[in-house]
């Protein structure tokens, strides 16, 4: 018997192994093209097109509104149908999106194709790859959310160059055929790949508590039913409103020190060709916390490690305030380490409240907070920096503090839900 079940349970993990790999490939593609798409060519599309790269960045922002919107209904059919379906669909809405890019010739056409792409962007970023794989696994999601997250940490390593690339040697329009064209020729094949249902789990029903392939760090049943909350109680209207902000909060950070990052650590007293350099940082920063997450905190429980990643902003922030440009590299560092983690944060802590029934729906409804903070993120720290220049750092600190505070009152208010049960 013993002889039996080794190679089933080879078979599972080596299933799961090629599902990460490919949701991994599929997020890289899909974040370079959209999210990390204006950075480069938002100045090139302003002079072809006529029109400001502030407008060029207000149909980016237009995109990341209809997105929040979207993604409940994404996260509905995710848990209904599984998550093959909708990821191919926005491999299909993605590239239509760019091709309209591509062609626009005017601004209503131009906002019209990020229109598109933020109906991509709301059925088929991380928010939809964390659903695929709960819907896949239930409790047991934990390492494959952080496996996906760390493929698409290089989605910013791989999409900028790549898109200034195509864009010197082709033109901007070029290069949105070429992303389109990945979504139709590598992206859409590797998610029609993906399993309907793993491991005998049928359409419209989760894993039991007790299913197989336990690995090591995983959300285990035990714990889960620990923490999580009735999805009907008032705990759980509370644990949505706190979480809620939490990744409103961190997406927000996320955001601004994203499109702003350069500028902020010059106005800390860094040459350009410093801030660019040391701005580089973010993204190794990830990766390795990203890794420490899957090895030295697997596990450790999901609230710890989120809260110690909404303390590293601040702290860093607090450094370079501080010290100014001598802290520049710590300060980024901590940055990228904490914002890594908290990417993973986002897809465990609601599987670990609430469990993985419904898992899809209420992270849609979650992240539309997130998603509107996320959007209004460049413009409200860009007047911050333009007025009070590093010293906005302060009011990025004092949210991270506010964030920590909430999954201190999150986590007490679960551990006091479960008191009585144990």
């Amino acid at each position: 018997m013993m002889g039996q079940k080794e190679p089933r349970s080879a078979i599972i993990i080596d299933r799961r192994v090629v599902t990460v790999t490919t949701l991994g490939t599929t997020q890289t593609l899909a974040w370079a093209s959209s999210y990390y798409l204006p950075a480069m060519l938002a100045a090139s599309m302003g002079r072809d097109l006529g029109v400001s790269v502030q407008t060029v960045f207000a149909a980016f922002s237009a995109a990341l509104v209809l997105a929040a919107f979207l993604g409940p209904l994404a996260g509905r059919c995710i848990d209904k149908y599984g998550g093959r379906p909708v990821l191919m669909a926005t491999n299909l809405i993605f590239a239509a999106g760019l091709a309209g890019l591509a062609l626009a010739q005017e601004t209503l056409g131009f906002f019209a194709a990020w229109l598109l792409i933020g109906a991509g962007m709301g059925a088929g970023l991380y928010e939809a790859a964390f659903s695929t794989v709960v819907r896949l696994y239930g409790h047991n999601a934990r390492n494959a959310i952080t496996g996906i997250t760390l493929f698409a940490g290089f989605a910013s390593t791989v999409g900028w160059p790549l898109s200034a690339w195509l864009e010197l040697e082709y033109g901007w329009r070029s290069a949105c055929m070429a992303w389109a064209a990945l979504h139709l020729f590598a992206g859409l094949p590797l998610n029609a790949s993906l399993p309907g249902a793993a491991l005998g789990i049928t359409p419209g029903r989760m894993p039991a508590a007790g299913a197989p392939d336990r690995e090591a760090g995983q959300i285990q049943p035990g714990a889960a039913r620990e923490s999580r909350c009735d999805p009907a109680g008032k705990g759980s209207r509370q644990a949505s409103v706190l979480l809620a902000t939490v990744f409103a909060i961190t997406w927000f950070i996320s955001t601004a020190m994203a499109a702003h990052l350069p500028h902020l650590l010059q106005a800390s007293g860094l040459t350009l060709a410093g801030a660019v350099a040391v701005s580089a940082l973010v993204g190794p920063a990830q990766v390795v916390a990203r890794l420490m997450e899957f090895s030295l905190l697997r596990r450790v429980h999901p609230f710890l490690s989120a809260q110690l990643a909404a303390l590293a902003h601040p702290v860093g922030a607090a450094c370079l305030l501080v010290f100014g440009g001598p802290a520049a590299i710590l300060f980024t560092v901590l940055h990228g380490a904490g914002n890594g983690i908290l990417t993973i944060a986002k897809g465990t802590l609601p599987l670990v409240i609430f469990g993985p029934q419904g898992y899809g729906l209420r992270q849609g409804l979650l992240m539309v907070p997130a998603r509107i903070a996320q959007a209004a993120a460049p413009f409200i720290f860009g007047l911050l920096i333009d007025r009070w220049g590093a010293s906005s750092l302060w009011m990025s600190g004092i949210l991270g503090l506010l964030a920590y505070a909430a999954l201190l009152w999150l986590a007490h208010g679960i551990k006091a839900a479960a008191a009585p049960a144990a």
